[in-house]
Order: C-alpha cells, then sequence, then structure tokens
C-alpha cells in the first residue's frame, strides 16, 4: 500500500533540512560582513598600508617642518633635536626589548645616545669612532656590576643599541658639520623619503610579490622597484640642484639608499617580530613610536656621508 502523499512529503522536507544543516556554512569575514551594511564602510582610507593615512601624512608634515626650521635657523638646534631623537629612540628600544628578558643598563645607554652625536658634530669622524668604542665598553663595565645572569645577553643589547642608534645618529652630524650641512641633511632626508614614498605607493597599488613576507608581510618586489625608481630620480635632481653636484653621482646615490633603506626596515621589522611587538611604541600618531620612523634614515645615512663626503666638493 503505497504510504500517503502528505506523510511522504514532510518526510522529504525532514531529510533536505538535516542535509542542509550537515553542510558546511561559508564564514563571513568581520570586515566583509561589515561592508554588506549600510553606514559600516571603512575609515581608513589606505587599509592595505596598514596604518591611516590621514595621521600618516599630517605627522610628517609637522616632524619635516621641525628638521627644516631647525636646520635653516640655527644648526645647532637641529643638534639638539638629533640628540632628542637619539635618546627618545635609545629608549624606546631598551623598554621594547624587555620583552625578550634583554635589559640593556638604562643611564649609560642613555648618556651615550646624547653624547655620541654631539662629539660627532663638534670633532668629526675619528671622534665618532672613539666615542661610539667608549660607551660600548662603559656599557659593559656598568653592566659588570650587576647580577652575572643574563649578563651576556644584556651587554650586547647594550652594544646594539648604542651602535644602532647614536652612532649612526652621529653620521648626521658629520653631515651637518661642512659649511654646506643643512644641504647635505635635506639631500640626505629628501633621498630617504623617495625610497619611503616610492615604495608605498607602488606596493599599495601593485604590490602582489612579497619581498620578505616571514618578516614584513606588506613588503612588496614591487613597491621596492618603486622605491627604486623614486629614489635614483630625487638623487639626482637634488644632488644637482641642492648641492651643486654631478646628477650621475646623485642617482648611484639613490641606488644605494634604497638598498640601505629596505634593509633597515626589514631589520626593524625582524627585531620586532622577534620581540612579539607590533610597533617600537604608540608616540607618534599614525606611525607609532619614534624608532619606526627612523629605522630606513638610520641605515641610509652612513650612506649618503660615504657618497657625499668623497664625491661631491663642500660649498
Amino acid at each position: 500500500m503505497s504510504e500517503p502523499t502528505s506523510r511522504r512529503a514532510a518526510r522529504e522536507a525532514r531529510a533536505a533540512r538535516s542535509k542542509s544543516s550537515s553542510m558546511p556554512q561559508p564564514v563571513v569575514a568581520p570586515a566583509e560582513a561589515a561592508a554588506g551594511r549600510p553606514g559600516a564602510e571603512s575609515t581608513n582610507p589606505t587599509p592595505r598600508a596598514g596604518r591611516n593615512l590621514y595621521a600618516a601624512i599630517g605627522v610628517g608634515v609637522l616632524l619635516g617642518a621641525i628638521v627644516i626650521l631647525s636646520l635653516f635657523l640655527v644648526k645647532e638646534i637641529f643638534v639638539a633635536v638629533a640628540m632628542a631623537a637619539s635618546v627618545i629612540g635609545c629608549f624606546e628600544v631598551v623598554r621594547a626589548m624587555s620583552n625578550g628578558r634583554i635589559h640593556p643598563p638604562l643611564i649609560p645607554t642613555l648618556t651615550a645616545a646624547a653624547v655620541v652625536p654631539l662629539i660627532a658634530y663638534l670633532w668629526g669622524a675619528p671622534a665618532l669612532a672613539f666615542s661610539a668604542i667608549v660607551a660600548v665598553l662603559v656599557v659593559l663595565v656598568w653592566r659588570s656590576f650587576g647580577d652575572e645572569e643574563g649578563l651576556r645577553r644584556d651587554v650586547a643589547g647594550g652594544a646594539m643599541v648604542v651602535l644602532y642608534l647614536p652612532a649612526l645618529v652621529g653620521f648626521a652630524m658629520l653631515l651637518l658639520h661642512n659649511s654646506d650641512g643643512p644641504g647635505r641633511i635635506v639631500v640626505f632626508v629628501l633621498v630617504t623619503i623617495c625610497s619611503d614614498i616610492g615604495g608605498y605607493a607602488v606596493g599599495v597599488v601593485a604590490g602582489r610579490h612579497p619581498m620578505a613576507p616571514s618578516v614584513s608581510p606588506k613588503k612588496s618586489w614591487e613597491g621596492f622597484a618603486g622605491s627604486f625608481t623614486a629614489c635614483v630620480i630625487g638623487g639626482a635632481l637634488s644632488v644637482s640642484l641642492v648641492l651643486d653636484g654631478r646628477w650621475w653621482v646623485g642617482a648611484i646615490l639613490g641606488a644605494l639608499v634604497v638598498v640601505a633603506a629596505t634593509v633597515g626596515d626589514l631589520c626593524e621589522s625582524m627585531i620586532k617580530r622577534d620581540l612579539g611587538i607590533k610597533d617600537m611604541s604608540n608616540l607618534i600618531p599614525g606611525h607609532g613610536g619614534l624608532m619606526d620612523r627612523l629605522d630606513s634614515l638610520l641605515l641610509a645615512v652612513p650612506v649618503v656621508w660615504a657618497v657625499l663626503t668623497p664625491f661631491v666638493a663642500v660649498k
């Protein structure tokens, strides 16, 4: 005897509901879900860049104005700004190192951050090298009076901080020491900024192939090509227009700076990844810490000094 139609239909409906509930459901990301709701548009103008563009531009313009004013009013004001940046950067790095159980002695490290750049400005390259070595030895002796546990780790961390910050800031002071020092600092800053802007613009628009995904996932080879192009053009123009140097010297300078700036950026990304932090601090809105802005500048400045000193005559 055949099953009644109504009973058979009810059984088939229950089977269909059971099959539907057992199938995996698509997972909707919060950002995608928000995009489907009216009024839920993202307020970040550059989500792929990982930071708020408006805040970054505003702070960048302010910092640039401070640098330019201090350079061309009285050079010694720029020296004071550089010393302050060195001290703040050292403090950020020392505090971040505590996440990795590394505790460099704070007093000699911060003292070196202020004194080493000043010595470089006053007495030149030999004094810079000597003062950096003395600062590392002071860190070693100071830390040796503490507990034996973690001694080597803390001394190595302190030496790294001294050589990474005040010693490299000292090269900027060597540039400034010349009679056309403000112009040399302008060339250094412009070429390094060209690397940042060129890589940022091209990477956001066309970045497809990660350069070092395990270290900095957002840095791409396309962005590096943008940095290289911008640096070479910026170097050629700035050296010829600001310092009356040969354009091809500026082009070579730009090519070398883009490598140094990229390595500096990746090095700090690696340090932060090893320490388990995203930014060195939240001091600067839209940028993170001061060191998150100085990373490419620090490794670029000795390259700029090494190229400009023998190949561009002092005016």
